[in-house]
């Protein structure tokens, strides 16, 4: 091992490297790459010698409040599908912003903005709900997949993309890798950041983002076609075979208003999991869900176990002695520059380092516990606002390539924006956003109790 490393510390790390590397690659389910490596790891005894204490660490993730609120989130989303509510909104929106193609940028930010609170998975959000719908309407302009493609349907893709991974970062309950970017944050730092502090940090950029973000594409990669008097009424005709709202609809968007009271308002009498554990009672009673939807959701289950074992593993390099080792080396490196510019060096570094990444939980687990170290062998350093800029990038940088985040892939192969404008365009709103995050969130998050 490298000096200053015990021999069960390298040891570990290579498990945990090797871990890394198999939820980017995929040999397997990412699920049963976790579990094989905690079992490995709890084994071997890398991280406690006697079995029982080995297993009670190996068991610790699934005891997590963090993932068992993805896994709560998840079904909230569910019941998003299944009494069809987020398909309304989204095409309420359509209906009412859809007549100037600008316009209907901001329908689809809006659209994703509304459901976003209450579903973990962007892929779910964007790909699932958003897409499905704005995908026809390219079709009433005369706009396909090829030379067409400028005409209307880039700009809708590119938009509907560029909104949803700045919703990402919105809320913790957004993005299935928010929450576990909070425990690893709780992990190494003892920092309990709750859902009304996620949310009031990152509103001031998210204001920008969200106001100008569908202009800038609009100037940026200008559709040819610049009124749509013909989506708001095929928008009305899909709502008209939709039908009356339903009671199952009525009640499932007073139990997502009553979750965002509760995470906003509640935080000392409820914690955000409890929150959601109260919904799913609540979505079980009411029949909008029944325990046979629970049991079926493969999604939340595999979830549930991937993150329970990333977090437990995450943990393992902290107990280690790994994450104090590797922090320290890099932290004296830095040393002779001023802590702001650490903390703008360091976040750059977190967000440009994804381009090697084809998953954000791997990213997060890998990088997010070793800057984390690095923030505190630096003192000047300002804990809780360098570790809220991190988990905030989290979702801006699903932004910067086909392969970034879950949604890329759909927008990336529906045809309408090309290989080169792809990476053209991740590049520059990936700056653009980087640029927004700092200038905005360090002055603000310095400055500001959340």
């Amino acid at each position: 091992p490298p000096a200053g490393l015990k021999l069960n510390t390298w040891y570990y790390f290579a498990l945990f490297a090797a871990v890394i590397v198999a939820l980017v690659l995929e040999p397997i389910p990412n699920a049963a790459v976790g579990l094989i490596g905690v079992t490995m790891a709890v084994v071997m005894g890398y991280v406690f010698a006697k079995p029982g204490d080995s297993l009670r660490w190996g068991l610790s993730g699934f005891s997590s409040s963090t993932v068992w609120l993805i896994f709560g989130a998840f079904m909230l989303s569910f019941g998003y599908e299944k009494t069809g509510l987020g398909r309304r909104i989204a095409l309420l929106l359509v209906r009412a912003l859809g007549g100037k193609t600008l316009g209907l940028g901001y329908a689809i930010t809006l659209a994703d903005l509304a459901i976003a609170p209450g579903t973990p998975s962007n892929t779910a959000r964007s790909a699932g709900t958003i897409y499905p719908i704005i995908r026809n309407i390219p079709a009433l302009f005369g706009s396909e997949p090829g030379p067409t493609s400028r005409k209307i349907g880039a700009y809708l893709m590119w938009t509907a993309f560029t909104a949803t991974a700045i919703t990402s970062s919105m809320f913790i309950t957004s993005m299935a890798a928010n929450p576990l970017a909070i425990s690893l944050i709780k992990q190494g730092t003892k920092l309990d950041i709750t859902w009304s502090m996620w949310f009031f940090g990152f509103l001031p950029v998210a204001i920008v983002l969200l106001i100008f973000a569908p202009l800038l594409v609009y100037i940026i990669y200008p559709p040819e076609v610049k009124t749509s008097k013909e989506v708001p009424i095929w928008a009305r005709g899909e709502l008209k075979k939709m039908g009356e709202l339903t009671l199952q609809e009525m009640v499932m968007a007073a139990l997502v208003i009553l979750a965002l009271a509760l995470w906003i308002f509640g935080g000392n009498l409820l914690d955000a999991t409890t929150v959601v554990m109260i919904i799913i009672s609540i979505l079980v009673l009411t029949k909008i869900l029944d325990w046979n939807d629970i049991l079926g959701h493969k999604q939340a289950w595999n979830v549930f176990i991937w993150f329970a074992t990333l977090v437990t593993l995450a943990d393992g390099l902290g107990k280690v002695g790994f994450v104090t080792w590797a922090a320290k080396g890099i932290a004296g490196l830095m040393s002779g520059m001023s802590p702001m510019l650490i903390m703008a060096i360091l976040v750059v570094f977190f967000f440009g380092v994804h381009y090697l990444f084809a998953s954000l939980t791997a990213h997060t687990t890998a990088v997010l516990p070793v800057l984390l170290g690095v923030a505190q062998a630096i003192p000047e350093i300002p804990l809780l606002p360098f570790s809220l800029l991190l988990a905030y990038s989290l979702g801006l940088m699903g932004i910067i390539s086909p392969y970034a985040t879950g949604p890329a892939p759909i927008y990336y192969g529906c045809g309408y924006i090309s290989r080169i404008d792809f990476w053209k365009l991740g590049f520059i709103f990936g700056v653009i956003f980087l640029i927004v995050l700092l200038v905005i969130g360090i002055p603000y998050l310095t400055s500001v109790k959340i």
